[in-house]
């Protein structure tokens, strides 16, 4: 299976173009695998004809690339623990025309481009109003970017104290969950190929914690409904993969080896610790510290996107 899809059937290949800068940004494709070795040798030629390139390079051929052979570039600066910051804010208003002359603005956002192109031109002839906007942006990246880092701020309740957004890649000028999706997941594909689901907390509202066992548990029949596949993903306190001894960060349709409960339910455990030797093919290695979780629905049926269906509650396992 290969995602996304754009016509709502399962593609034979991926292929399109690209209208914007926004719709390259969500271009996310997906290969399906079962998570053993021979699926991820066998995928490599799957992988190598996904491709993005300008049209006019379009010669009715296809183009691959071996991606293993990309080169690395290295991180500017001291790398910490938290993501890159490339644009600090103190430096924002002066990146600003060079991102506004790249990217055209949407229908009805011309006003808006004019507006801020109109303040650049004051700060450019005025260093106190300069000096304002730096300001402006350091107390503003303050207040209100580093929170929305909690998912509860990108998207409305999903149930069970999930959160869940409902205009993903087509946020128009909901600029505040396109902010939030920006700060805290950056890339996200259009809402109706790819459903994203996700909590910092239990069922009771508190911080979930490496130092704390968690259990998910699916009703039989009830796990993510999709045309695609599905994943559960753990991720630190700073929305990265937690390096552990298993090389493990998510599970789900990928994962042949999923433990069934005699029921038919399926229960997937989140922890530092281990839920014991014969739990542990559906156990997410968690770091000894707040961590969060986060459903992927590819291809995602209707009861997915219209939130008929309710992910399950996260509880205290033990």
């Amino acid at each position: 299976m290969v995602g996304p899809n754009w016509n709502g059937k399962a593609p034979d290949g991926i292929s399109g173009t690209f209208r914007s800068s926004a719709e390259l940004a969500a271009f996310c494709p997906r290969v399906l695998l079962n998570d053993i070795a021979e699926d991820r040798q066998a995928i490599q030629p799957i992988l190598n004809q996904i491709m993005v390139y300008p049209v006019d390079q379009f010669d009715g051929k296809m183009k691959t690339k071996d991606w293993k052979k990309v080169p690395s570039f290295p991180v500017p600066g001291p790398q910490g623990s938290e993501e890159i910051r490339w644009v600090p804010p103190e430096t924002f208003f002066d990146q600003l025309p060079g991102i506004l002359d790249k990217v055209p603005p949407l229908p009805g956002e011309e006003t808006t481009y004019t507006l801020v192109r109109s303040i650049l031109d004051a700060a450019a002839k005025d260093p106190q109003v300069k000096q304002t906007l730096k300001e402006t942006a350091a107390a503003a990246d303050k207040d209100l970017i580093i929170p929305l880092l909690q998912w509860k701020l990108n998207g409305p309740p999903a149930g069970n104290g999930w959160y869940s957004p409902t205009n993903n890649g087509d946020f128009a000028a909901d600029y505040i969950i396109r902010t939030a999706i920006a700060r805290s997941n950056m890339y996200e594909n259009r809402f109706n190929e790819t459903k994203y689901i996700f909590t910092d907390n239990d069922s009771d509202g508190k911080q979930l914690n490496g130092g704390i066992t968690y259990s998910v548990t699916f009703p039989a029949g009830q796990t993510p409904p999709v045309d695609g596949f599905w994943s559960l993903t753990l991720y630190n306190e700073h929305h990265f993969f937690n390096p552990n001894p298993l090389k493990r960060f998510s599970l789900g349709t990928k994962n042949q080896d999923l433990q069934k409960n005699p029921d038919g339910s399926l229960t997937l455990y989140a922890g530092a610790k281990s839920p014991g030797k014969d739990k542990e093919t559906n156990w997410l290695p968690a770091p000894n510290t707040p961590f969060s979780l986060y459903i992927r629905c590819y291809w995602p049926r209707q009861e997915a996107i219209n939130a008929s269906w309710m992910p399950p509650k996260v509880e205290r396992h033990g």
